[in-house]
């Protein structure tokens, strides 16, 4: 493993790209922690904390963009309007066809994301004018019974500088990972998720560290907890690259004055093909619930129920979970296109006829496989309270944010590992020695 992470060195275009991925997160890092102004930070970390140990989608949201949502930073945003506008014009191709037609071909998709960045602008503009108001609504109640407000100083002007300040800082970081597509070593919008992922980590070791030494965790708990993380870490990989291969057979054919003999391939399905869309539209609709019985007190005893941990709470949010896989998934993946395609360049499934047959029984295959995708989606999405419940874990393990570093990690590893296998180095996953480059 060593002599392969020198081989990246080895290579100046991997090592440029490298560069530049760092420089950029170094830069994106930076914009997390500058502030707003009129904004009392520390007492809007304070609310974030109780927002998070309550499974509020704001906490979730703090994680995705690396804490700045906490430190009240001008990437609050971050590149979370990007995704909702990509999420949003997947949902209306399958709803309109000129927008399906657009998304065939390459010309079309670099149109679809010309009108990406043009809704990412105006979706930024529209969240920052909420959050403000959001904000201003808001205040902290500490233990002692004291209150601190959120903004300092309310009012249109506020709003107005909040929402030209997150516009431009949501608009920057889409910006920073297009370059990080494009200059550095790619996926840069999943990149900075990943990233901001990350943030939390240094302090979750260093508090369970503390935890240890005053013994306010066992050391037999905490050898329970790392054998647990490694196996849940361990089945994400597995769950994430695990794929069901059709068989898939190509016919002679002639092409000019040569012939081509017929090729067999496979078609691979993966077993997780909604990745964590399905938690995140879940997470979004299960706190609505608990949203409004909070400002209705004759709902009280509600909100004290539907909250994570609660089977009420739990058994909707898996059950919602299952129906977005199945959801989003028939949405990005259209077996009678597949089948189309493979029928006018000749493919088949042996023993299936081509055309309505074949959407049939690759739809078929889908929907079996895409059950144990739901099921581990819901398993993974509920493991972190019930290990800081049961095991008392001092931090937040699993969940979206654990499959969000383990798919950009393996991602990212594959793009490395195809610009080494270019210029004819070992890669991470192929053993033996680096043979040099070939004559």
């Amino acid at each position: 493993m060593v002599s392969t992470f020198a081989n990246i060195f080895k290579v100046p275009e991997l090592k440029k790209k490298l560069g530049f991925t760092l420089f950029a997160i170094a830069v994106y890092r930076l914009g997390s922690h500058l502030p707003l102004p009129g904004i009392n930070a520390q007492a809007l970390g304070l609310l974030m904390q109780q927002l998070k140990q309550q499974g509020s989608i704001l906490g979730i949201y703090d994680i995705f963009v690396g804490g700045a949502l906490s430190r009240a930073a001008i990437l609050f945003l971050g590149v979370m309007p990007y995704i909702s506008a990509s999420i949003i014009f997947q949902l209306l191709g399958s709803v309109f066809p000129q927008i399906e037609k657009l998304q065939r071909d390459q010309a079309g998709r670099r149109k679809i994301t010309q009108y990406t960045r043009y809704l990412t602008v105006g979706l930024a503009a529209f969240q920052a004018i909420g959050i403000s108001i959001y904000l201003e609504s808001q205040k902290f109640t500490a233990p002692t019974g004291a209150t601190m407000a959120i903004v300092y100083h309310p009012g249109w002007l506020f709003r107005l500088t909040t929402m030209l300040t997150l516009t431009c800082g949501a608009i920057f970081a889409m910006w920073i990972g297009e370059q990080i597509t494009e200059k550095g070593i790619g996926n840069g919008i999943s990149f900075l998720i990943f990233i901001g992922c990350l943030d939390d980590y240094p302090r979750y070791f260093i508090r369970t560290a503390q935890l240890v030494m005053t013994q306010g965790l066992s050391l037999v708990n905490l050898i329970v907890v790392i054998i647990i993380m490694f196996l849940i870490v361990a089945a994400v990989v597995v769950m994430t690259q695990a794929t069901r291969r059709i068989p898939v057979q190509y016919p002679k054919r002639i092409v000019g004055r040569r012939m081509y003999g017929g090729q067999s391939t496979f078609l691979p399905l993966r077993v997780n093909t909604a990745g964590v869309i399905p938690i995140i539209f879940a997470q979004s609709l299960v706190v609505f619930p608990a949203t409004i019985a909070s400002y209705l007190p004759q709902l009280k005893e509600f909100t004290q129920l539907f909250r994570p941990g609660f089977w009420i709470y739990d058994l909707t949010f898996f059950l919602l979970i299952v129906f977005f896989t199945y959801f989003y998934t028939s949405i990005i993946f259209n077996p009678a296109e597949l089948a189309d395609n493979m029928k006018r360049y000749g493919g088949f499934i042996p023993g299936i006829r081509p055309g309505q047959r074949t959407a049939d029984y690759v739809d078929g295959v889908l929907s079996r496989i895409t059950l144990p995708g739901a099921l581990f989606l819901g398993f993974i999405a509920l493991v972190p309270w019930y290990l800081i419940n049961f095991l008392s874990v001092p931090f937040y393990f699993g969940g979206t944010t654990l499959l969000i570093i383990v798919g950009v990690a393996l991602d990212t590893l594959q793009q490395i590992e195809s610009q080494l296998m270019m210029y004819h180095y070992e890669g991470f996953m192929k053993r033996g020695r680096i043979r040099g480059r070939r004559r």
